[in-house]
């Protein structure tokens, strides 16, 4: 079944195509769209294990930190060579139900050697818990995080890790006030900010979005905190439902006061579109340190 229905008509003499979203679940699915999509994430595993031991060995790691009560309620923090200049916050994706901290330990890599400290946490996924409910862990793994580690904080997640990081700026955030006031900025990867389209995919009997969860719990359905400042990066050849949810973010936020951009990077998808995290230089971490 095609992912969208097309449908021509004629208008003053002109034939204009029409679409509307006919296979939800295609329309979100990476992986099986993906040339040798099959590769990840277990392409991740031995090159995040590698840095975790590396950093490890240097007593630059500090693994398994708690944040709170339950098993996947901790953190792995990674230090520079010398006193932090600040923290980056990295939230991983996986549609709130797949994946943990390990697979992308890696990534902290650029923003290390820029100087900064990166926390990447864990958190309780569906069904076990709610997106609101992994909303509440995170931002407790952040606030835990903060008080390590002193100076500007910054903020990065991944397709759902994405919804996880705008949710913290928004008016809702469930941060202490003293925390929100030090997020110098935001990056959102891939992510995915107005959840109502997702109650439509069958891997919701896990996530367990109603309506009420998908109002209160997407950021482009709130307003941003005063000053926020975000950026939507996509890869350019992702599936068009994660170009368009990029997009929408940077236009609702940009009109409710916030400092907003969309990027959409040249030949990159679901999960190549990550590389630039692990390269100091990349445009990628230069838009997270602007």
């Amino acid at each position: 079944m095609p992912v969208c229905a097309q449908i021509q008509e004629s208008v003053e003499g002109e034939t204009k195509m029409r679409h509307r979203i006919s296979d939800w679940d295609n329309a979100y699915a990476n992986g099986i769209n993906i040339p040798q999509g099959d590769r990840w994430p277990a392409a991740w595993v031995d090159t995040a294990r590698h840095y975790r031991e590396e950093l490890a060995a240097a007593g630059r790691a500090k693994l398994g930190l708690s944040y709170g009560e339950k098993p996947r309620n901790r953190f792995d923090l990674f230090l520079p060579e010398s006193a932090p200049s600040g923290l980056v916050v990295f939230v991983h994706g996986g549609f709130w139900v797949g994946l943990d901290n390990s697979y992308w330990s890696h990534l902290a890599k650029g923003a290390v050697d820029r100087g900064h400290a990166v926390a990447m946490p864990g958190y309780t996924l569906a069904p076990e818990n709610r997106i609101a409910g992994i909303t509440i862990e995170i931002g407790k793994a952040i606030e835990a995080a903060a008080g390590m580690i002193a100076g500007p904080i910054r903020l990065i997640g991944h397709s759902a890790g994405g919804q996880l990081v705008t949710r913290m700026i928004c008016t809702t955030s469930p941060l202490p006030k003293a925390v929100g006031d030090r997020i110098a900025n935001t990056v959102s990867l891939s992510g995915l900010h107005d959840l109502r389209p997702l109650i439509n995919l069958s891997s919701n009997a896990k996530m367990r979005i109603d309506r009420g969860e998908a109002l209160a719990e997407s950021p482009a359905l709130l307003e941003p905190m005063p000053n926020a400042r975000v950026t939507c990066w996509v890869g350019a050849a992702e599936r068009a439902e994660f170009v368009r949810q990029n997009a929408l973010l940077a236009s609702i936020w940009k009109g409710l006061g916030a400092e907003t951009e969309a990027v959409e990077e040249p030949d990159k998808h679901h999960f190549n579109v990550l590389d630039g995290m692990a390269d100091p230089a990349h445009p990628l971490m230069q838009a997270l340190f602007a």
